[in-house]
């Protein structure tokens, strides 16, 4: 039961998330001026959290039958362009890589601030600082 509490698990698959989301982003900004390349992009950890945790079993403990382990496979899809395409066929606009690269970090953050935190929780439940 205490073995690894959920909001640990929590944050290590936020982190996760959004690093893959940032290799997404770095790939779409080093081929900012490849002609045809389309922009790539996760669903936001949410959507993919409320899909995981639906009406299918969870694991709580590694005994559990019939539940999958730890995130499911993150697939990159095809983001749809907001604007115009580039003379070139291009669909990725650096702003917007931009922008999401700033709300892949504050993810990030938030990730790394809930794993520390509830460190500190665990470690002051058993005494230790």
């Amino acid at each position: 039961m205490f073995e690894k509490p959920e909001v640990l698990t929590l944050a290590s698959s936020l982190a996760a998330h959004a690093a893959t989301r940032q290799s997404a982003i770095a790939r779409n900004v080093a081929n900012a001026d490849t002609p045809g390349y389309r922009a790539q992009d996760l669903p936001d950890f949410a959507e993919t959290y409320r899909a995981e945790s639906g009406s299918a079993l969870r694991q709580t403990r590694a005994g559990h039958v019939g539940a999958a382990d730890g995130m499911p496979d993150l697939a990159l899809s095809e983001r749809a362009a907001a604007g115009t395409l580039s003379p070139n066929g291009n669909g990725v606009s650096l702003e917007a890589e931009m922008v999401k690269a700033a709300d892949v970090k504050r993810e990030h953050d938030m990730a790394l601030a809930i794993y520390s935190k509830s460190l500190s929780i665990l470690r002051a439940s058993l005494g230790r600082r």
